[in-house]
């Protein structure tokens, strides 16, 4: 704001050069030079009389209309006269002593002289040979602008006071801006600090609508996220552990009571503890493809396939699953063809994983229906089956890692609350969408949706 001051002022001060600029200030005229000539000899004859300027008076206003006084009086006109009074001359000449020091009458400051484009011309005072003085005399560049010349000299000392408060103000007006600036840059450097310190509840005020504002609410959203991050993270060991710790348990137990001889090792005891063997290395796997998943994208083989027929092959897999539990399955196909791209193993791998969870929590007796609609550009796959549901509150959190519905969905129907997740980070890789929801059959709907390929 400083430096936008000042090329302001340079601009004025530009302007005002620009005004009285011209061609080289000409010679003073004839009438001039005669009123000065006699103004030199009255103030040497007075000099000479008081042997110095005595006779100059003291005060400061006095001298600057006193020399124009004795002007008037060397013409031989009343010091109040109005053609004198109307003429510049006397407004634009000053008086020095023969060491260049005031006396009277008005001097242009060297300030405005450069930057009013200002000449000067001095006309000595000489007494029995010797300079003891002289007259100064401002001269524009043009010849009308000695009314503007005058003007300035006589309110220069104003211009200078106005010049130091307008530098006091922008000064003033730059400190209150820098100080506004750097609060919430102070903030935003300490909130950094405490966010290195990992102190992801670190929060910076929002208390301006400007850019900064925005930086502030952009680093609130990042500590959010890094907040989230870090509970996420600890959740997830958490309940790794958890996961791991069941049937880690399980085999111990079962084991010692091999060793101890409380159990015999029959064929079913045995497949008890292959059981958990699988369990624990199913979730191992599932805890492996997600870690994977995190730290670089699962590979996949894209190309371009019949969505439908992947579905239709795992469908019939698990048409004999269904029958076994005792559930009713249908299927339902699109009218057209439906060709996505992608990875059919990966989209397989997708559609096991929904159905053996509805295969898994849905109760005997009930229905499972599959349902395939083209509409657009994109493939919606809707999976419904039958009670029990899933609490209309809880739906969004299908899909979080290791989160099970209580108590009809629960881990004493096996899984680990991982394939979900997995299945969800496979269907956004194809650029497509799972979403959940409440099912008209009593249970969970689940719409997989896939952009065709065209």
């Amino acid at each position: 704001m400083s430096l936008s001051m000042l090329a302001v002022a340079a601009v004025g001060v530009g302007l005002v050069r620009w005004k009285f600029s011209g061609d080289a200030p000409g010679p003073v005229t004839q009438a001039e030079q005669d009123q000065l000539y006699r103004l030199r000899q009255r103030l040497a004859a007075a000099y000479q009389v008081h042997h110095g300027w005595s006779f100059v008076p003291a005060g400061t206003d006095i001298r600057a209309s006193w020399l124009r006084q004795q002007l008037a009086l060397a013409g031989g006109r009343p010091a109040d006269a109005t053609d004198v009074a109307r003429s510049t001359l006397g407004y634009r000449l000053g008086l020095l002593d023969a060491q260049d020091r005031y006396l009277a009458g008005a001097l242009a400051h060297p300030l405005l002289v450069a930057a009013a484009s200002i000449d000067r011309t001095r006309f000595g005072i000489v007494v029995d040979g010797r300079a003891v003085g002289n007259l100064v005399l401002a001269k524009p560049g043009k010849p009308d602008d000695g009314l503007a010349v005058a003007f300035l000299m006589q309110q220069q000392a104003n211009l200078a006071l106005l010049a130091l408060i307008g530098a006091a103000l922008s000064a003033l007006a730059a400190g209150l801006l820098a100080a506004g600036f750097r609060r919430p840059i102070a903030a935003l450097v300490e909130g950094s600090r405490r966010l290195g310190k990992a102190r992801f509840d670190t929060r910076v005020a929002v208390t301006r609508g400007d850019e900064l504002g925005e930086l502030a609410n952009a680093f609130n959203q990042l500590a959010a996220r890094l907040d989230d991050g870090e509970r996420s993270r600890r959740q997830w060991v958490a309940d790794t552990s958890h996961e791991l710790r069941t049937p880690l348990s399980v085999l111990r137990a079962q084991l010692e009571a091999l060793q101890d001889g409380v159990r015999a090792p029959t064929p079913e005891n045995l497949a008890l503890l292959l059981r958990q063997v699988q369990s624990l290395g199913q979730l191992v796997e599932d805890l492996y493809a997600l870690a994977c998943a995190d730290a670089v994208p699962l590979p996949y083989a894209m190309g371009t396939f019949d969505a439908w027929r992947v579905v239709e092959d795992a469908w019939r897999d698990f048409a004999g699953k269904f029958q076994v539990h005792g559930l009713h399955a249908s299927l339902t196909a699109p009218d057209v063809r439906a060709f996505v791209r992608g990875d059919a193993d990966r989209l397989r791998q997708v559609l096991c994983n929904l159905f053996e969870n509805a295969l898994r929590y849905t109760r005997a007796g009930g229905r499972v229906d599959l349902l395939g609609e083209v509409g657009g550009s994109m493939l919606r796959i809707l999976l419904d089956d039958s009670a029990p549901g899933v609490p209309h509150e809880l739906l969004e959190r299908l899909g979080e890692r290791f989160f099970r519905v209580e108590p009809s969905r629960s881990r004493q129907f096996g899984g680990a609350g991982l394939g979900l997740a997995l299945s969800r980070q496979i269907v956004e890789a194809h650029g497509g969408q799972l979403d959940f929801s409440l099912s008209p059959l009593g249970g969970l709907r689940v719409t997989l949706t896939l952009p065709l390929e065209h």
